[in-house]
């Protein structure tokens, strides 16, 4: 038979049956020979119904009213015409997450305990690094990415941080290049050797001092390979050059402390979360604040930018504390576009983007389960599209570049993952079931290379560009191997905006603290020492200065 074609929606027929008396349920069905004209009888001001046959000939034209009543009934037509696809088609529906055998994860780590919401993992296509748990002092783990198993308890480390390590990032164009922050107020810049290390280090290509408090966050900027950017406890947030190892800029913006920095895709743009419930879009240079938000019903904890969509994702809690995602447009921050309760925990939520792929990632400190959704600058902004489960809760997620995913198995993103209580690193693949063993070349678009857009002085200029891409379909090649030059750098005051930010600094930790009031002691007890022998040498030569005033030749 034929198909009906609804030309119209549930709200809107009422909308004509109150409009249009006439229709009562006992009239006919109208056929095409008999439609009573644009303005006569009922629902005359409305679309009608349609039934065509196979070959798309019109066979009837019906009152949608009538047809409520007297054919479906009232019930059956509600439905019929209110109905929506419930979800939109995606090429990545099916994406399942596949967690790495046992020889492909790391083994035997002490997983540092710090209750800092980071992630404590950096990685890239030749080196894994983790933050580890130790005395005296911050370590971390540099380990090469093939080298998985089960790991020697005495592997040399990176300890030359007074303070626990809060934050590390690799060099996203430099694979050798890590950097670190910590609680002793300091950014590190270290350069790994190509085999790994082979003994501990202790000594950083490049120290950075400008922070008065410890440091939580640092980040990279994404097209410029001498910039990285430091967020500290002190409420600023430093830009540095590192061509000549200062920083060039302060931004003073926020009134407590910072929890999150996200770049926009070419770094014209910083966005940030505070704990003073702000969320804010600022122009880095300048230091100026274009957009911000007062989240009093979404407490914001994380934020990302969305790729070229000119969106913002955030994470946090809404008034009921409950886990909750909103959405926000960067042009205009006085309310979200959507919000979306997650669920009841209290975990923080972290977020993954994809730009690529335009997916979502959601991982819980302290949950088992990753939730992957698909987003649009159409309705409906957010798709959900499934959830990777795991027994094994998880500290913190590292993310491997796209150029070092496995293509051929069509592996869209992967993380690895800080299992605590095992002592365990679990790679897990985000892959998109193909039967084709080709390039699929449309989940795998061009994509952000390993090559910097601008230097440094380029973007303190004002100069912006757009990443330099790559494509993966034949793998990464370098033309030239970018090679990090550490500026010499002598002992001296560093003045940012007026202010010696290094002017009568305190203790910024409690282990700095111990060693000051021991270095103290040592020193008060020397002192002493050294006045009681000076007390002995004055007694001597006033002993000495009177027997020579009472000597016989001097009478």
């Amino acid at each position: 038979m034929g198909d009906w074609q609804p030309l119209l929606r549930r709200e809107v027929v009422w909308k004509v049956r109150a409009a249009h008396p006439l229709c009562r349920p006992d009239g006919p069905l109208r056929a095409a020979s008999q439609r009573v004209p644009w303005g006569l009888g009922c629902a005359a001001d409305g679309p009608w119904l349609q039934m065509k046959d196979n070959g798309g000939n019109v066979m009837m034209i019906v009152c949608p009213l009538c047809v409520l009543e007297n054919a479906l009934g009232q019930r059956q037509m509600e439905v019929w015409m209110s109905w929506r696809p419930t979800y939109r088609s995606s090429k990545f529906r099916n994406v399942y997450g596949k967690v790495g055998n046992r020889e492909h994860c790391f083994d035997g780590i002490p997983i540092t305990k710090n209750v800092h919401d980071n992630h404590f993992c950096a990685v890239n296509a030749k080196f894994l690094a983790i933050v580890t748990e130790s005395a005296g002092g911050g370590s971390f783990l540099v380990i090469p990415i093939t080298q998985s198993g089960r790991i020697d308890p005495h592997h040399p480390k990176v300890c030359g941080h007074q303070g626990n390590v809060l934050d590390i990032k690799w060099n996203p164009f430099i694979d050798n290049i890590i950097a670190s922050c910590s609680e002793d107020s300091s950014v590190r810049i270290w350069e790994v050797p190509d085999g790994g290390l082979k003994r501990n280090m202790s000594e950083a290509v490049l120290e950075l001092y400008g922070h008065s408090r410890r440091v939580g966050l640092i980040e990279w900027h994404p097209t410029s390979s001498g910039i990285i950017f430091s967020a500290g406890y002190d409420y600023k947030i430093l830009i540095w050059n590192l061509e000549i190892g200062e920083p060039v800029k302060m931004i003073d913006c926020h009134s407590d402390v910072i929890l999150c920095m996200s770049f926009n895709t070419d770094g014209s743009l910083l966005a940030t979360s505070c704990k003073d419930k702000k969320l804010r879009v600022i122009e880095p240079r300048s230091g100026r604040v274009l957009q911000e938000a007062n989240c009093k019903n979404h407490r914001v904890n994380r934020v990302v930018f969305l790729g070229n969509m000119k969106r913002l994702l955030t994470t946090g809690m809404s008034r009921w504390n409950t886990r909750q995602i909103a959405l926000w447009d960067q042009e205009d921050l006085s309310m979200p576009i959507i919000e979306e309760e997650i669920d009841g925990l209290s975990g923080l939520l972290f977020p993954f983007y994809d730009a690529d792929t335009h997916m979502l990632y959601l991982a819980g400190k302290g949950d088992g389960n990753i939730r992957y959704y698909e987003i649009s600058t159409e309705k409906p902004y957010l798709q959900y599209l499934m959830e990777f489960r795991s027994p094994a809760p998880q500290k913190g997620l590292g993310v491997m570049p796209k150029h070092g995913l496995d293509v051929g198995a069509c592996e869209v993103f992967r993380f690895y993952k800080l299992v605590t209580l095992k002592g365990l690193i679990e790679p897990i693949s985000m892959i998109v079931p193909r039967r084709s063993e080709t390039y699929q070349e449309d989940i795998y678009p061009m994509t952000p290379g390993k090559e910097p857009a601008l230097s440094a002085d380029e973007w303190l200029s004002g100069i912006n560009r757009d990443p330099v891409l790559m494509s993966l379909k034949e793998g990464y090649q370098r033309t030239t191997q970018l090679v990090f030059k550490a500026p010499v750098k002598e002992k001296k005051s560093v003045v940012v905006n007026g202010i010696d930010l290094l002017e009568n600094v305190p203790p910024r930790t409690e282990n700095e603290l111990l060693r000051m009031f021991f270095r103290q002691q040592d020193e008060l007890r020397r002192l002493k020492e050294e006045l009681a022998h000076k007390d002995v040498r004055i007694r001597q030569l006033e002993l000495e200065l009177n027997n020579l005033k009472n000597a016989p030749n001097n009478m």
